[in-house]
């Protein structure tokens, strides 16, 4: 169990003697700025003034491989994992009805956040729901948080590691079982086919030329390690008293998991949107290495007034994305006369202001990290007046 020794370095240590022992929770200051990296990022590969002019790291694999911006996701969900470690200690890791509510209003609060950014402008095809989609990034995020809540509250590291294992290894036997000839590809995987069987080929997602959702329910599955890998370096961050030594732990168990995601990707494809086991485990392991070195720069050398600017940017994440959702979807719907065409004020916004300045490829990256901008005002605004909007 080398994982076991990296994690703790001590033989038969449950995660719930670790929490006992803690009465106060302790911040981690890389963590909000892991958060508020990845919040920044998110913005710019979500927001490019067109799609068809975007650099190469900030556009997702085609199907399978690991670009960028595929990092993005991967590392919400790991830093969801790292947060829950310490926001768990309030319950000394028992399973309280207090706990139990606050993990199902967390879930359901987060899964709505996501379909009213599905639903807004609240007006579909004249009230026609047939086509609505009912999963989706913040509803993946609200299934793995619930999911892997219970998990952590209720199994020691030992047990936790063996279900995580056992969760991983099953996804790759149910996808090479359920697919046929082509388990692994966009058509033919049996996450697609459970999503058919139990949402509705109407409701799914339907960008990839066919109707597959990325964020679909048998993927969920996988998805919740991703979280769980996130817990556990977070306990590892939150128990330790000597960071340098944490530091080389976290890069060994950062490289391992790279390393181990790589071979497994060799016959089960790191691919993002069927969140494969490899993608999982490889997309850990650089998630671990981000946040080793950020822990190295902030927590050990003391620079944090560097990265203040990405404190922000974690703050009232969730609410971000709901409102970069609702912006986007409102622009787009607006209408503007631009040379003789009708285009969207979206495409307006772009063609008439950042592409006379910076040209098509260079312009659709501006516009992108205008958006930063914008945001981050936004949520100064609040961080400033202390307003922090939970869900």
């Amino acid at each position: 169990m080398c994982v076991y020794w990296i994690i703790f370095s001590v033989e038969q240590k449950s995660i719930k003697a670790q929490l006992n022992k803690m009465s106060k929770p302790r911040r981690i200051y890389s963590i909000d700025i892991f958060r508020g990296m990845t919040i920044a990022l998110m913005i710019i590969v979500n927001n490019p003034g067109s799609w068809a002019y975007v650099y190469a790291p900030f556009r997702h694999a085609k199907w399978h491989g690991c670009t960028l911006t595929d990092l993005v996701f991967p590392f919400f969900l790991f830093i969801v994992g790292a947060a829950m470690r310490f926001a768990f200690v309030r319950w000394h890791s028992f399973a309280s009805n207090e706990f139990y509510k606050h993990v199902f209003w967390r879930t359901v609060s987060i899964f709505l956040a996501g379909s009213l950014i599905h639903a807004y402008p609240f007006i579909q095809q004249d009230w026609d729901w047939s086509n609505f989609r009912i999963m989706g990034v913040l509803q993946r995020i609200a299934l793995a948080y619930g999911i892997a809540a219970i998990m952590v509250i209720h199994l020691d590291l030992k047990k936790l590691l063996i279900s995580s294992l056992g969760v991983l290894v099953s996804y790759w036997g149910l996808l090479w079982v359920g697919g046929g000839s082509d388990p692994y590809g966009l058509a033919t995987n049996l996450a697609r086919k459970i999503d058919i069987m139990i949402l509705g080929e109407s409701h799914l997602y339907g960008g990839t030329g066919i109707q597959f959702d990325p964020e679909g329910l048998l993927s969920t599955l996988p998805s919740v390690v991703t979280v769980i890998i996130g817990y556990l370096v977070g306990a590892m961050m939150h128990t330790t008293k000597d960071f340098l030594d944490n530091i080389k732990r976290m890069s060994v168990l950062g490289i391992s998991l790279i390393v181990l995601g790589a071979l497994w990707g060799f016959i089960f494809p790191i691919n993002k949107q069927l969140w494969t086991s490899s993608y999982v485990l490889y997309t850990g392991g650089f998630a671990t290495l981000v946040l080793t070195l950020l822990s190295w720069l902030i927590d050990i050398k003391k620079w944090k007034k560097p990265f203040w600017v990405f404190e922000v940017f974690g703050t009232n994440s969730v609410f971000l994305f709901v409102l970069s959702g609702i912006w986007t979807k409102t622009i787009l719907r607006l209408q503007f006369d631009f040379e003789g065409n009708t285009i969207s004020g979206y495409s307006y916004l772009y063609r008439s202001l950042f592409v006379p300045i910076a040209g098509d490829l260079n312009g659709s990256f501006l516009f992108a990290l205008t958006h930063v901008v914008g945001f981050w005002l936004v949520l100064y605004w609040l961080y400033r007046k202390k307003i922090f909007i939970n869900l």
